[in-house]
């Protein structure tokens, strides 16, 4: 199952709200980040959908539903392009953001964990800070419902009670990822 959202950073120089949009892969919690823009229509998000579907390739099968809003973004070229590779479209109710809980889980967390610890500047910027959070995400972040396992471990899980531990800092320190030292 798959689930879809947006998520909205106002930018500090600009004054303007800049929208990233990503899917989650809930079984896995694997994020991809489809792309960024300040006018999310419905033609850029249809080809944002292309692109998954063309970056997952063969592991498009392991997939039958995407949990997406009702929002304007989505049009029903989006759904169509879903249909023909065998994914059903569910739109949740209206006003009911719950019914899409793992899109808005991921959302928090990046809020409180990324976007509300620094200022981004621009669009360029905002490119590249989500694309370094969700390698620290998809790669070494634990994850409560893995049992503390990130979705694709990037690193051997480090035994944290014997040996030397190394620090490095990701996004300038304002996240920490930490492993044996050599």
């Amino acid at each position: 199952m798959l689930a879809c959202d947006f998520f909205h950073v106002d930018c500090a120089l600009t004054l303007r709200r800049i929208y990233v949009f990503f899917v989650l892969e809930v079984g896995s919690r694997y994020v991809h980040i489809l792309g960024t823009t300040t006018n999310p229509d419905g033609r850029w998000t249809t080809q944002q959908i292309r692109n998954l579907v063309m970056d997952l390739g063969d592991r498009v099968d392991n997939f039958r539903v995407l949990i997406r809003e009702r929002a304007g973004q989505f049009m029903t070229s989006c759904d169509a392009v879903l249909a023909d590779v065998g994914i059903e479209t569910v739109k949740i109710p209206p006003r009911c953001p719950r019914a899409n809980c793992y899109a808005e889980r991921f959302v928090l967390t990046a809020r409180t964990e990324l976007t509300d610890r620094m200022l981004i500047l621009g669009e360029r910027h905002l490119r590249a800070v989500p694309a370094e959070y969700v390698r620290h995400y998809n790669g070494r972040r634990p994850h409560r419902s893995r049992g503390l396992r990130p979705p694709r471990p990037n690193h051997a899980v480090a035994d944290l009670s014997s040996q030397r531990i190394k620090r490095q800092q990701v996004l300038g320190g304002l996240i920490n990822e930490y492993e044996r030292a050599a």
